[in-house]
């Protein structure tokens, strides 16, 4: 302020009469000799004689007035209100941090939503992967072959990581393939007939193969009507299944379990413990020898009957079967595409697509592989092997017509599209996608894998490992520019 101003105030005769010294009024500017800071100065009355010294007139006087009335706001703050101010502010940055928190937990949610949403389609067969739009025939130099077998390949898996293959064949040994380098890692070599009391490993052809899916336990059965347990990390032979009264012609292992499911040729399907290295139970209903068996997380498990023209669904625990027509030859092979569809081949050269809700097949395509033979008695290529990319909409089949199909699924798998082929030569006895579906593997032979209806000479008993190629996505290569 330009000029300053004092208060003075006269003695009053009301407070003199009661012995009070108006020396000890506060003023502003005084000292507090409480120590806090605070001083109030007393409001002006009318019982008040005021002198004011100051250049200003009334009009000037009031402005300090206002000012004092804004400082007296600022600084009048009792310990409970700033206890207030402060408990507002602290619950603000809760309510900020709640609020954030929040946020991260519902991008969180909708992620373990989406997951879980997934796994219910996948439960109830619906849930189908769009990707065979986007795939593109590999070029023949990006095929790999893996040779090692001396006799036809006839069944291999790839284990859950896709970093091995397991192979096996007529010649009774099985094989451990690194996928990255194609080298062998071990090999278990087939005994000769007649060894098997002191030969570990088998000593008759190996129709099938199967691996847990958790990449523990490796099985696989022969034309001795065993089924032999193997640890699929070191190789190390585990335990022997007898029980079967006819070659093993199908393995599978239910899902998320160590539960495993075997078909032979004696008709009947049998279901082991292999945690426990015991048998739990035998189901009949074919009327011929089953070819293959296939199965998913449900303890449920799907099998191919051969020359009895069914395929059918096994449901475990209440120890029933569905039965299914729609081929017009031997069934040979079968494969679960999710828990409510699956793909067969026959030797009437036809791929079929089911539904477990439908008796007769969803979709067929007849003469899949073409046909062989004189003009006027031409026979089909036989459908030897299928294979199904799992909840997706694409599958692939074999024969010995010298290729590999691809086909793409159409809407509710009422439909099959080819999508290319891939040349191979010799029979297709297995084929099998990777978890990742970044490539195919086909095990060849010159004979198919249940009989010798035909030799082919020029063909390669191996391996051949099929790199599934995609689209380049158009916004990748913006960014690769």
């Amino acid at each position: 302020m330009s000029s300053s101003f004092f208060i003075k105030t006269k003695e009053n005769p009301k407070f003199a009469k009661k012995g009070k010294n108006t020396a000890g009024t506060k003023r502003k500017g005084d000292v507090d000799p409480t120590g806090k800071g605070k001083v109030r100065a007393k409001k002006s009355s009318s019982k008040y004689n005021e002198e004011i010294s100051s250049d200003s007139e009334t009009e000037r006087a009031t402005a300090p007035k206002k000012r004092q009335s804004t400082e007296q706001i600022e600084y009048e703050e009792t310990p409970q209100e700033k206890k207030l101010r402060l408990a507002k502010l602290y619950l603000e940055q809760l309510k900020e941090e709640e609020e954030k928190k929040a946020e991260e937990a519902s991008f969180e949610t909708d992620l373990i939503a989406g997951r879980l949403q997934e796994e219910v389609l996948e439960q109830r067969g619906k849930l189908q992967r769009l990707i065979a739009k986007d795939l593109i025939p590999p070029d023949p130099s990006e095929i790999r072959m893996f040779r090692g077998h001396k006799l036809p390949i006839t069944c291999l898996v790839i284990t859950p990581d896709d970093k091995n293959i397991f192979s096996a064949a007529k010649d009774c040994s099985i094989i451990k393939w690194d996928v990255g380098s194609g080298k062998k890692i071990h090999t278990i070599p087939g005994g000769r007939k007649g060894t098997e009391d002191r030969h570990v490993g088998h000593t008759a052809h190996i129709l099938c193969m199967a691996i847990s899916s958790d990449g523990k336990y490796l099985a696989t059965g022969d034309m001795n009507n065993l089924i032999m347990i193997w640890e699929a990390e070191s190789c190390k032979h585990l335990y022997k299944f007898t029980g079967h009264k006819g070659a093993v012609s199908g393995l599978s292992f239910r899902k998320g379990t160590h539960d495993l499911y075997s078909a032979s040729h004696d008709r009947s399907i049998k279901v082991w413990n292999v945690d426990e290295n015991a048998y739990v139970e035998t189901l009949f209903g074919h009327q011929d020898s089953i070819t293959g068996l296939d199965s998913l997380s449900r303890e449920r498990c799907v099998t191919a009957g051969g020359r009895d023209g069914t395929v059918r669904v096994w449901k475990i625990a209440e120890e029933s079967q569905l039965v299914f027509h729609g081929h017009e030859g031997s069934i040979d092979c079968i494969q679960l595409i999710n828990e409510e569809h699956m793909v067969t081949g026959a030797d009437d050269g036809s791929v079929c697509l089911w539904s477990v809700n439908k008796k007769k097949p969803l979709s067929t395509v007849k003469r899949a592989h073409g046909c062989h033979g004189d003009a006027g008695i031409e026979q089909p290529h036989w459908v030897s092997s299928v294979a199904a990319l799992q909840n997706s909409d694409t599958i692939a089949s074999g024969s010995h017509n010298s290729e590999v199909n691809v086909w793409k699924c159409g809407q509710n798998y009422r439909g099959l599209e080819p999508l290319f082929s891939v040349p191979v030569s010799g029979f297709v006895n297995s084929l099998k996608f990777s978890s990742s579906g970044q490539f195919l593997v086909a095990g060849v032979g010159q004979e198919h894998r249940l009989g010798r209806w035909w030799r082919l000479k020029e063909a390669k008993n191996g391996i051949y490992v099929i790199p599934l190629k995609r689209k380049p996505n158009p916004e990748e290569t913006k960014i690769a520019e």
